[in-house]
């Protein structure tokens, strides 16, 4: 059962997620519990002519013990650096990364072993993480549980029936479930391209998120702003599962206060019920109760990582949602529910973005950080006003686009 619905899978990575035709390399960064799936991956790839494969393979025992380490020794330890993904960048490749968690497998890590570890892993690819930005790579985040996952998300059940259980979760998810998840995404981002069109038609300026939660957030959007959503461009998809329709703000206009409906896991550890306060775009309050000092290592990890950089719009009955299970896994979670994030902008996100600097951008509201971190914010209860050309306009009512 497993080997069928991961060669489905594996498939859909290949065939339709990642670009192999601008280069003869690819790049797969996965844990090693996962190791099944990746198998069926390089497979496909060979089939297709790619034959210079990278496999950048972890092992959560070996990682916890770097991360056990001392600060100084963390920031010194080249088992964070990640130049190797620039010396991939710079061939073209494709780039696959499967992301999986290990709930409370790293909760005896401090916060700042886990920031200065994610900071020097981030850092130390600048070559990558720009032609991400600048849509010069294909690549694609994608999801897979593991037995440590599995047995964290159903206790009561056996290694094997948890497991399962969390794999054909991820599978109606992933629409992997379908007899052809290829057709299923087309048609699917066929729908999402005509809601991006309507938002950009409405030319909206600036955003009211509320909802019973607390949350009463005002966000302004920079002039000739771009709504996009998964498979735009070259039509590739990004991130497995996609349910997201966003755009960039104007980092400089964001105020009020917003509430996370979902936790966030950064880096295998733990952030629930936080709030944050922002005041000229910037965070200047915040708490949580719990992770807290994770949640200030995110806000504080450089200049510009307490300014937003996405907004992004989900319905509340997107394929995530229905399965009606948090997962605590960001690509998951955030796929359930309307997210924001902290951090980096888009440049696609912004008429003639790709041909601009990040300096240039910046001066018209995209924000440039070393960091991306999206967090939930989506209730069945969100209701979203949009100023646009025409005055307020309620895009979102009770959790679903109103367009």
């Amino acid at each position: 059962m497993f080997e069928e619905i991961e060669n489905k899978y594996a498939n859909l990575l290949v065939n339709r997620c990642l670009d192999l035709s601008k280069s003869n390399s690819l790049f797969i960064h996965y844990y090693n519990d996962n190791k099944s799936l990746i198998d069926k991956v390089i497979a496909l790839a060979k089939e297709k002519g790619i034959d210079d494969i990278y496999l950048d393979e972890l092992d959560k025992k070996e990682r916890h013990e770097h991360l056990s380490k001392s600060l100084k020794e963390i920031e010194n330890d080249s088992y964070f650096d990640s130049h190797i993904w620039d010396e991939y960048a710079k061939k073209n490749a494709a780039f696959l990364m499967i992301s999986t968690e290990f709930p409370h497998y790293f909760d005896d890590i401090s916060s700042e072993n886990m920031t200065a570890a994610a900071l020097k892993s981030r850092t130390t690819r600048p070559i990558y993480r720009e032609k991400q930005a600048l849509n010069e790579i294909s690549w694609c985040i994608a999801v897979m549980p593991n037995i440590v996952w599995a047995k964290d998300s159903f206790p009561d059940l056996s290694e094997e029936d948890a497991y399962e259980k969390l794999l054909n979760l991820m599978m109606i998810a992933t629409m992997v479930d379908t007899k052809n998840p290829i057709d299923e995404w087309n048609k699917f981002l066929d729908k999402q391209r005509k809601l991006a069109k309507k938002l950009n038609d409405l030319e909206i300026t600036s955003m009211h998120y509320t909802n019973k939660l607390g949350t009463d957030l005002y966000v302004g959007l920079p002039q000739k702003v771009i709504w996009e959503c998964a498979g735009y461009g070259d039509n590739l998809i990004v991130n497995m599962p996609t349910y997201e329709v966003f755009t960039s703000p104007d980092y400089r206009y964001t105020n009020g206060i917003v509430y996370a409906s979902k936790p966030l896991m950064y880096g295998g550890a733990l952030i629930d019920k936080f709030w944050l306060k922002f005041k000229d775009g910037k965070v200047v309050d915040y708490d949580a109760y719990v992770g807290k000092e994770i949640l200030k290592g995110i806000i504080e990890s450089d200049d510009y990582s307490c300014f937003l950089g996405e907004c992004a719009l989900v319905s509340k009955n997107s394929g995530v949602a229905k399965t009606n299970f948090v997962f605590g896994e960001t690509c998951l979670d955030e796929n359930a529910s309307c997210h924001i994030a902290l951090g980096d902008a888009f440049p696609e996100c912004i008429e003639g973005g790709f041909e601009e600097t990040r300096e240039s951008l910046r001066t018209k509201g995209l924000n440039h950080s070393t960091n991306h971190v999206d967090f939930m914010i989506g209730t069945d209860d969100l209701n979203i006003t949009a100023m646009t050309k025409n005055g307020e306009k309620l895009i979102f009512k009770d959790g679903d686009f109103n367009i």
